[in-house]
């Protein structure tokens, strides 16, 4: 039963591990590319309003252009740094 347990916490504690790694990558994805992310679903809630999204998605592919520049550019020391 004890070894049971054991088995069931090491299960517990590799799941956590694995969770906060994703997370992680996701704070890293969202903070190279939030930018274009935020423009994208403006230009799209401009769009379902009856509104013009032209010029928002233009705003949207400027940023996706700088973050697939910083993107290229980050290592690991440039995200230590910030």
């Amino acid at each position: 039963m004890k070894k049971y347990l054991k088995q069931l916490g090491q299960g517990m504690t590799e799941y956590i591990i694995i969770v906060a790694l994703i997370a992680i990558a996701a704070i890293a994805v969202y903070t190279v590319f939030g930018d274009v992310i935020r423009q994208q679903v403006g230009g799209m809630a401009a769009e379902l309003a009856g509104g013009e999204g032209t010029a928002i998605a233009s705003d949207a592919a400027t940023e996706q252009g700088r973050a697939t520049d910083a993107a290229g550019a980050a290592t690991l020391d440039s995200f230590a740094d910030k």
